[in-house]
């Protein structure tokens, strides 16, 4: 994965036209369902966030395309659990992964239209929750207000520690080994706090879920 991520890098360096296109298609891969899971979007927006600090990369339309893949790629995720409905929880390759689909039916019926926002800053079950929002017929004007404005968030934050740390470097011939090391000890960082957070929501709904009976699947 990491030799993955490092010739995409190195590809957007020298051919920086298509770190749209690449950036867009990888953050659309990201965001549908189950798929998301292996596809290493993150890592490598990281990346171009730094190659947008150190000036290699025109950061509008990075930033354009993007946000675009990760709309479509929820629109996508809703649109087949909208159409298959509750069936598709019983179908490859989600019957493989039922613990985590649980998990992200439960935080979208407590949580709603909130749950399609902080879903997509939430690891665990970014991929999941629009296709979930997509069985539980989910209202189409909520679930697209809530996939625009949480992918134009997105998308700066996953630039934003690639950024800074470029920013603050300066040229690209200054950064060596040690400050590489530093930004994936900030991604670390980053990705935990990330967890956690999942975890803590996760398993509050857990305890409400034994405490008291669940809204119908249709209440939102």
């Amino acid at each position: 994965m990491e030799e993955l991520i490092t010739r995409a890098t190195e590809f957007i360096t020298e051919h920086s036209a298509w770190a749209g296109p690449i950036v867009g298609l990888l953050a659309f891969g990201e965001s549908l369902a189950i798929v998301g899971l292996f596809v290493p979007a993150t890592a490598l927006m990281i990346a171009v966030g730094g190659l947008i600090g150190t000036g290699t990369v025109d950061p509008l339309p990075v930033i354009v395309w993007a946000a675009i893949g990760a709309i479509l790629g929820d629109w996508v995720s809703y649109s087949i659990g909208r159409r298959i409905g509750p069936s598709v929880y019983r179908r490859w390759p989600l019957n493989r992964h039922r613990p985590m689909v649980a998990r992200a039916r439960l935080f979208f019926r407590r949580y709603g239209f909130v749950s399609v926002f902080l879903g997509r800053f939430l690891g665990p079950i970014r991929a999941t929750i629009p296709l979930v929002a997509g069985v539980m017929e989910m209202g189409r004007r909520r679930f697209q207000i809530a996939n625009v404005a949480s992918a134009i968030l997105w998308v700066p934050v996953m630039f934003a520690p690639g950024y800074l740390a470029a920013r603050s470097l300066g040229s690209v011939e200054h950064i060596t080994e040690g400050h590489l090391l530093g930004i994936g000890a900030v991604v670390a960082v980053l990705t935990v706090a990330a967890t956690w957070i999942a975890a803590r929501l996760l398993g509050r709904v857990d305890r409400k879920r034994k405490r008291a009976p669940l809204r119908p699947a249709n209440a939102d």
